[in-house]
């Protein structure tokens, strides 16, 4: 099927409300609803969408799909972290997610399944729609979120709460039963051999990305990130010193995309293994999904 998306920019309509009516409305015109999968993707600061983690999903879901995303600011999302993070990311795509849901209750003869996603500032703004595991069960089929900030409120819930041995840097939250974390999903996502049933929610997070381990308690405190041995990606010469150790993360912030995929802030085809883990779809074979990493990546 050739898949469908929805998107309402800031120029649509007047405050997060009107936008979110035009979506769903738009969603409505399309039969979006009438889709077995539908996609929530909470936007970056600048209203962008990672085209490689639209793709992925819709490869694995055999174009049965359709995605909807609300632009809820102009500026870059350092700036709107700067400047609004707290209200402008929660706005925009809390406004929609209400409505979608509204919906979908109201439909019980079909009721696609509901997946959120969001890199970076979207993540931060993902999370926001949940109070916790139970509410994103409870609410989806499915999560994924890539490169979180390190203050995005859940992400540091689960971090935090780890179980006892995992380290911050691959944390491990309640063996693993809803949450997860993955550098690499398309190898085994820890803790190996745990069923992992019912709604799952993936983090992909690299630690050589700066955007999840920046924050202002590296000037006074070592990380626990920090403090062990340095998984791949970080310099083996990395170590902390007091205002030292956040300077250099924080000049590594501008240059955070700047890299080869699947390092720094940039997951590219690493979608496929992580939409693959949380959706689970029929019929796809390893060949199947190293040939859609091809070609995800070529059209990076």
């Amino acid at each position: 099927m050739e898949p469908a998306r929805i998107y309402a920019g800031l120029a649509s309509a007047k405050g997060a409300q009107a936008q979110a009516a035009l979506a769903v409305r738009d969603l409505e015109c399309t039969r979006g609803f009438r889709r077995k999968n539908l996609l929530v993707v909470t936007t970056t600061g600048s209203g962008w969408v990672d085209p490689a983690l639209v793709d992925s999903f819709e490869y694995l879901s055999n174009g049965d799909c359709a995605t909807v995303a609300i632009q809820y600011s102009y500026l870059p999302s350092w700036v709107s972290y700067l400047v609004d993070h707290q209200e402008g990311a929660h706005r925009g795509p809390g406004a929609l997610r209400c409505r979608l849901w509204r919906v979908a209750q109201a439909t019980p003869c079909h009721r696609p399944n509901l997946y959120v996603s969001g890199e970076s500032l979207g993540a931060f703004g993902g999370e926001a729609a949940f109070t916790g595991v139970q509410d994103m069960a409870n609410r989806t089929s499915g999560i994924l979120f890539t490169g979180p900030p390190n203050f995005s409120t859940l992400l540091r819930q689960f971090t935090d709460q780890r179980d006892p041995g995992s380290p911050e840097i691959q944390p491990v939250h309640q063996n693993g039963q809803m949450v997860r974390f993955a550098d690499n999903p398309a190898r085994a996502i820890p803790p190996r051999g745990k069923p992992w049933p019912a709604t799952r929610v993936l983090y992909l997070i690299h630690p050589s990305d700066p955007i999840i381990w920046w924050s202002p308690s590296l000037i006074f405190r070592e990380p626990d990130w920090l403090s062990g041995p340095h998984r791949p990606g970080v310099l083996p010469s990395m170590f902390w010193l007091p205002f030292i150790a956040f300077w250099q993360v924080s000049a590594d912030l501008p240059f955070s995309t700047v890299v080869p995929a699947g390092h720094g802030h940039k997951d590219t085809a690493k979608y496929v293994g992580g939409w693959d883990a949380v959706m689970r779809p029929a019929g796809f074979t390893p060949r199947d999904l190293t040939g859609l990493r091809q070609i995800i990546s070529a059209g990076e």
